[in-house]
């Protein structure tokens, strides 16, 4: 080790501020002690994000989560958390002590999470900020499935475009995912029934989504996946791995007679097309999909190859 490691160590270790790294998996690969402190985590500990939340709740330590349906709660976060290279927002400790967390994303998924303690703010402008961010929470939240909304999604895809470089080894992708005959689950089991799919829906798939890509639903029975730095042909396996667990699913139960699909449409995403040009490449692929059997992939293959360099 360094002398600058070292020394970055040590006062990492001493100091009151709470550091955390994260891997692209959201396991928690370092914390220093008033982080491990504050969440109740022990020195050999690497659980996942998840896994401290769930815990966290369960035994009423570490930030305050004011929910009845941990697991709903955990899925809504979820589908923001890691979705922006920053953000900030504040929180609250059972201790008592008010934080402002910052959340610092590199583009392969991991995240260094610094909070400082601003206890020391009036508790009415604590309270504003958190009814604030609680409501920005819900703006950006689909409120059937718990994942994110057509808002969100919209917009990650306006940032996804934004940052592709205009001649990308491995572009990102967007993926336009409709569960198949969704008409017919309705009429067969009532629209209460059809919530249960969907929501099924949202749970296979948000399980299987990394910490890069963002999942929401954007109406209906439609759903968009956004790939960040992935070609067509990756994309297409993570579908496929998708459409498996989706094809296994048993949304009412062990021994209910249902099981659906879904199909899928996947195009790159381009530097200098808009978020509505791309949709529409992605969506005429779905259509494709819908007109080749359904339970299917279709690939948008129509852009223009691109040149090698010195080619």
């Amino acid at each position: 080790m360094t002398d600058v490691a070292r020394h970055l160590q040590v006062l990492a270790d001493r100091t009151d501020v709470l550091i955390a790294l994260y891997d692209g998996f959201d396991r928690l690969r370092y914390a220093n002690a008033a982080f491990r402190l504050a969440i109740g985590i022990e020195p050999d500990e690497e659980p996942t994000w998840a896994e401290i939340v769930r815990r966290n709740h369960a035994q009423r330590c570490g930030v305050v989560i004011d929910t009845d349906d941990i697991d709903g709660w955990v899925t809504a976060a979820q589908s923001r958390r890691g979705k922006t290279p920053f953000r900030s927002f504040e929180t609250d400790l059972q201790d008592g002590r008010w934080l402002l967390m910052t959340e610092t994303v590199q583009p392969d998924g991991w995240m260094l999470c610094i909070a400082s303690d601003i206890s020391s703010l009036r508790t009415d402008e604590g309270k504003i900020r958190q009814d604030r961010d609680r409501a920005l929470r819900a703006a950006h939240t689909d409120e059937l499935t718990g994942i994110a909304n057509r808002r969100f999604v919209t917009q990650r895809l306006e940032d996804l475009l934004q940052r592709a470089p205009a001649d990308p080894a491995a572009p990102g992708c967007v993926c336009i995912l409709d569960i198949d005959h969704f008409k017919s689950i309705n009429d067969r089991f009532g629209h209460p029934g059809g919530d249960i799919v969907l929501r099924d829906f949202a749970r296979q798939i948000h399980a299987l989504v990394r910490r890069s890509d963002c999942f929401g639903r954007i109406g209906g029975e439609e759903f968009m996946l956004l790939l960040p730095e992935t070609g067509l042909s990756e994309a297409e396996l993570i579908v496929e791995r998708m459409m498996s667990a989706v094809r296994r699913s048993q949304p009412f139960g062990p021994g209910k007679p249902l099981s659906y699909t879904f199909s899928a449409g996947i195009t790159e995403a381009r530097q200098g097309k808009s978020a509505g040009q791309i949709y529409s490449r992605a969506d005429r692929a779905l259509y494709e999909a819908k007109m080749g059997g359904r339970n299917r992939i279709a690939l948008d293959q129509r852009w223009p190859q691109r040149r090698m360099p010195g080619a």
